[in-house]
């Protein structure tokens, strides 16, 4: 196929990691039965951790991070695509240990690809991301375990964060009445995608040190992780749901039993990088249906690979509100 852009990390010295954007062959990628002209993908947490050299993330250096790609197939060794084929790739091993979506072509397991669903562009798939299909993985469970609008209020802490912000439009689309917290100033922000009250961050945790504390919410859809997924557990209602699915404050959980054996809580883990096909294929139908809002635009910056070192660094620094859209075409 010839030459493509991409954004390389490499490891300068030990510990001192760069990124730029050069040329590589697509002979150099891995072996795998789908090559994908990569149109749009999306700037995540776990993405700025790649490229900034974390072990845990991405084990191998130099390497292409970018865990989202959209685009159309190039090339297919399978009947399942075709050339021409517009495609979502995410999740799996995608820009964590295999070259990812912020170069102009992947090249990936055929179990890897969903077709794109009818109702949502290559751009619009790539708006909403990893960060989209996890906060519909959170809102859906919610719904599966019995959460209904009108049954009390849903909180969303790091609601500004990608996945967040998302679960606030998507749960304000379906009629909940949602609290985000934040520790920024955007309560308009979170407003305008649907939130009915913003909560403080110093507000909300003062409580913390009680084992039980008043009951407030009917779910909980928790991207950060620590002392607010403890804290919201405890003021979580009898018989609701803790959806956890991010770990950017802790990844420690500091509980007694009580909100579970007491109110009978029930938390329960979000995984978006290993869960079935069938699952994949179904959340993206949600998004492109039920779930879709009117306000992902208003979520969106827009940055090329050329931006994307500045843009690393200010996720890294808590500087990102709602989602980066990365164009390659």
């Amino acid at each position: 196929m010839g030459f493509y852009r991409s954004l390389v990390v490499r490891e300068q010295s030990k510990g001192v990691f760069i990124r730029s954007v050069e040329e590589r062959d697509t002979l150099d990628l891995p072996q795998g039965e789908v090559l994908v002209r990569v149109h749009y993908s999306s700037l995540n947490y776990k993405d700025a951790l790649s490229a900034s050299g974390n072990r845990g993330v991405t084990r191998r250096y130099p390497h292409t991070p970018g865990i989202d790609a959209a685009g159309v197939v190039e090339e297919s060794t399978v009947d399942t695509f075709l050339p021409g084929d517009q495609v979502i790739v995410s999740g799996y091993d995608l820009g964590m240990n295999h070259p990812g979506g912020f170069a102009e072509y992947v090249r990936v397991p055929a179990a890897w690809v969903v077709r794109l669903p009818e109702g949502l562009s290559l751009e619009q798939s790539m708006m909403l991301g990893t960060a989209g299909f996890t906060a519909g993985r959170c809102v859906e469970m919610l719904v599966r375990q019995g959460c209904i609008p009108g049954d009390g209020d849903i909180l969303v802490t790091g609601a500004t964060g990608g996945v967040g912000s998302i679960s606030v439009a998507i749960l304000a689309q379906l009629g909940f009445s949602v609290t985000a917290l934040t520790g920024k100033q955007e309560a308009e922000f979170l407003r305008e995608l649907g939130a009915q009250s913003v909560l403080a961050r110093g507000e909300f945790l003062r409580l913390r040190s009680k084992m039980l504390l008043p009951e407030r919410w009917a779910g909980v859809v928790d991207t950060v992780g620590g002392q607010y997924l403890e804290t919201a557990i405890k003021e979580t209602r009898y018989d609701g749901v803790v959806t956890s699915c991010g770990n950017a404050a802790s990844g420690d959980l500091a509980l007694t039993v009580y909100p579970f054996i007491i109110r009978g809580v029930r938390l329960i883990g979000i995984d978006s990088a290993r869960c079935p096909l069938a699952v994949r294929e179904r959340i993206w139908g949600l998004l492109a249906s039920e779930y879709k809002f009117s306000r992902l635009d208003h979520l969106v910056s827009v940055i090329t690979l050329e931006q994307l070192d500045d843009a690393i660094q200010r996720m890294l620094t808590g500087g990102i509100r709602g989602r980066m859209l990365v164009r390659l075409i």
